[in-house]
């Protein structure tokens, strides 16, 4: 693969390196945030493993630039900023993946490796359908009723999977594992955040919801009453 690695620490920064081109890999390493934005959207990366406190461009505002420019490397956040809050705000970011330092590096490279793995669209199942609720995979775009609302990464994977399993009930726990990639505290209200903040966009401007909520069940989408 051909990796780009942001990390402004010459020491990690020399570990990881070695590591990944002692396995078969093509590394470019950057320090500075600003220039691996410019070469992050130049260059066809197959993965990126970003420090989120980088001089030039901090890591957070790099995978938004990254995202909002279209970009669609996956990327693994690198940091030792590691709150449950901080994972959170990594991954709406548009991250695909948080590790946190101290890290093994046998982890990294199975995280990396699990990125690749993934799937490719084809073209027959590039395009969700529910109801008058569209999302085309490709274009990251949704729209209902021909109209298009704007969603960030961690709503457009949310609302993906629930179309995905339309008519099917997705568990708060389902739902953390499968998106956020890792186990929150039980008492945390993410799920319930973005699924307020996806009624609110595909739902409340239009005459039937397809959104439903069953107490202390989990969520689900659904095109008919």
């Amino acid at each position: 693969m051909k990796l780009l690695l942001v990390e402004d620490d010459e020491q990690i920064s020399r570990y990881i390196e070695n590591g990944l081109s002692s396995s078969g890999h093509v590394v470019d390493v950057l320090t500075d945030g600003r220039d691996a934005l410019l070469v992050g959207l130049r260059e066809p990366y197959d993965v990126a493993i970003v420090d989120r406190m980088l001089p030039g461009l901090d890591g957070l505002s790099l995978v938004r630039g990254l995202r909002g420019a279209g970009g669609k490397v996956p990327v693994i956040f690198l940091t030792a900023v590691g709150g449950v809050n901080d994972r959170v705000e990594g991954l709406e970011a548009g991250a695909d993946d948080y590790l946190i330092k101290p890290f093994a590096f046998s982890e990294l490279l199975a995280r990396i490796n699990a990125l690749q793995r993934r799937p490719p669209i084809t073209p027959e199942k590039a395009k969700l359908k529910v109801a008058d609720l569209e999302l085309d995979l490709f274009s990251r775009l949704a729209t209902r009723g021909g109209t298009t609302i704007e969603l960030l990464p961690r709503e457009f994977a949310l609302l993906e999977l629930l179309m995905r399993n339309e008519g099917r009930i997705l568990t708060k726990t389902m739902l953390l594992e499968r998106i956020w990639n890792f186990n929150f505290d039980p008492q945390s209200t993410v799920v319930e955040t973005h699924i307020s903040r996806l009624r609110a966009k595909i739902d409340r401007p239009f005459d039937v919801p397809l959104l439903r909520n069953r107490r202390n069940t989990g969520y689900s989408i659904h095109g008919q009453r």
